[in-house]
């Protein structure tokens, strides 16, 4: 069983090349990275179900592949949220819920969550609560809305954070303010720049599973004010009951590990309930390489 307690953490992916030899064994083969990613954190985005749905046998594969207790918290795809913008998806949304379903089955389901395109204003709202009314309850939802009238402190968005507490889903907190704190060093934070949206903070819990996106930078150093910022809320959230879900992002997913890193050992300051994270299985085999190299 994974050591993280109290609160989810994770990354955007499992699987990155630039995780051997810290995250996972240096010469892990791939089928190997997702278990070995497991073992360091106990949830993960699934971005890839945005752009099609995984079959059975994956979602199967991925449970039996990762330890007691982690999370997949998956994407809604884009055919229900951007194609048919909420309307007259039935069909993709009856496939959704039925991979969610071997998730919930295998104990294995964690908070997905429907992210809306940028132009999905107000106008579409009720198109919104009437979507997610007719959403079992039996699953833990979220939605991330990037348009500006959801963020109007007007009617508009009393009504949207109305709708998302009557049914107790939350809203996706996206912070991507130290993104843009800086110009981009990379090809990595400029093409980060040019898609990742600058939406107001609110610091919402309609629910048990709060969620917060955090969006850094590939310096995961210069991401350590905004975490100092976030940490006391989250630790908040757990001595309240709640199981806040946090994933780190940098520009370059090789980087997003040691900033979800960061983001823990300040929660652990702030939260004396929260353990150390376990050490990373790359990291443990050098460690043993050193300590063997100095016997000689």
């Amino acid at each position: 069983m994974n050591a993280l307690t109290h609160y989810y953490l994770g990354c955007p992916v499992f699987a990155s090349p630039g995780w051997r030899g810290t995250l996972y064994r240096t010469k892990a083969p791939r089928d190997q990275w997702l278990n070995q990613y497991s073992q360091a954190f106990n949830t993960v985005e699934g971005n890839s179900s945005f752009y099609g749905l995984p079959t059975h046998d994956t979602v199967s594969r991925w449970c039996d592949q990762t330890v007691d207790g982690f999370r997949f918290a998956l994407k809604f795809p884009r055919d229900i949220s951007h194609d048919r913008r909420l309307v007259g998806a039935e069909r993709e949304t009856d496939a959704f819920l039925d991979v969610l379903s071997v998730l919930q089955q295998r104990d294995r389901l964690g908070l997905s969550f429907l992210q809306l395109p940028p132009d999905f204003c107000g106008r579409e709202l009720a198109n919104l609560a009437n979507y997610l009314k007719a959403l079992p309850q039996s699953f833990p939802f979220a939605v991330e809305v990037r348009n500006v009238d959801f963020f109007d402190r007007g009617a508009i968005e009393c009504e949207f954070d109305g709708v998302l507490q009557e049914l107790k889903i939350e809203k996706v907190i996206f912070d991507s303010r130290c993104l843009y704190s800086a110009p981009p060093t990379d090809e990595y934070e400029r093409e980060s720049q040019a898609r990742k949206p600058k939406t107001p903070i609110r610091y919402s819990a309609f629910g048990s599973n709060p969620m917060l996106r955090l969006i850094g930078r590939n310096d995961v150093e210069s991401v350590r004010p905004w975490i100092r910022q976030w940490a006391p809320i989250v630790a908040a959230w757990i001595y309240a009951g709640k199981t806040p879900y946090t994933f780190a992002h940098t520009p370059n997913d090789e980087h997003a590990p040691a900033m979800a890193k960061i983001f823990h050992e300040e929660l652990s300051r702030q939260a004396g309930m929260v353990p150390p994270l376990p050490t990373w299985l790359g990291v443990a085999e050098q460690q043993v390489a050193d300590s063997q190299k100095q016997l000689f």
